[in-house]
């Protein structure tokens, strides 16, 4: 992680004040004087602030509910961050492993890891995430079967290149269904089905990877060690 993260982490103290004593030439790695804000250490490197070692505490993982009229962002903008409702230290240190928009409702994980997040977030690493959709336009019993066979073939998303990964589509009835995508693209899954002519009404997330939600609305927990291993 950055430098200047790991103070924080260490320490009682703010980013901008973190990156003060940086430019004073207090903080050393290994020995040797580090001044740039941006310099990645690991957990074997030895940090110290005049002197005094620091070991950053440890990371966090949580789950959260995610209302209505929140964004998933450090900073409250037209809605508030849903990062006032976790009350922990330091909260506006940790960062969101994959974004609903304001409004969507569901899980969330919050943490400050961010080779954690990377797993849960990059399409690489095929991690599924499960959403309820409510559509406006009801599914013809005829169609459904043409219809899955499209979303396990991959979707031609307006302004995309490539096609969407493989997903999988299952029907609950003619207006709800459940997708799971392994990949994020903006606005994908109301993307997805505006490509074959509906429109999502509402939307929510109920999964990801082996994670489920088992939470009330607005509320939130720590995550067990089994659901952190889990990626």
């Amino acid at each position: 992680m950055r430098i200047d993260k790991f103070i924080c982490k260490s320490t009682e103290l703010t980013r901008s004040e973190a990156k003060k004593l940086l430019k004073m030439g207090d903080v050393r790695v290994n020995g040797e004087v580090i001044k740039n804000a941006a310099t990645q250490v690991h957990e074997n490197n030895s940090v110290t602030v005049n002197g005094e070692a620091l070991t950053a505490r440890t990371s966090r993982y949580i789950m959260m509910h995610k209302p209505l009229d929140t964004i998933c962002s450090n900073i409250d903008e037209v809605y508030p961050s849903l990062l006032n409702y976790i009350e922990v230290d330091k909260v506006f240190d940790l960062h969101i492993a994959g974004r609903l928009d304001a409004d969507t409702t569901g899980l969330v994980l919050v943490t400050d890891d961010g080779r954690w997040s990377h797993n849960i977030i990059s399409p690489k690493k095929d991690c599924a995430k499960v959403y309820r959709v409510n559509l406006r336009n009801a599914i013809l019993p005829e169609k459904s079967a043409e219809l899955i066979e499209r979303f396990t073939a991959g979707l031609q998303l307006q302004g995309e290149e490539q096609l969407t990964l493989p997903a999988k589509l299952e029907i609950l009835n003619e207006k709800e269904v459940l997708l799971t995508i392994t990949e994020g693209k903006y606005h994908q899954v109301k993307r997805m089905f505006a490509a074959v002519g509906n429109k999502v009404v509402a939307l929510h997330r109920q999964q990801i990877g082996k994670i489920n939600l088992d939470i009330e609305l607005g509320m939130w927990r720590y995550l067990t060690d089994a659901e952190v291993n889990s990626f």
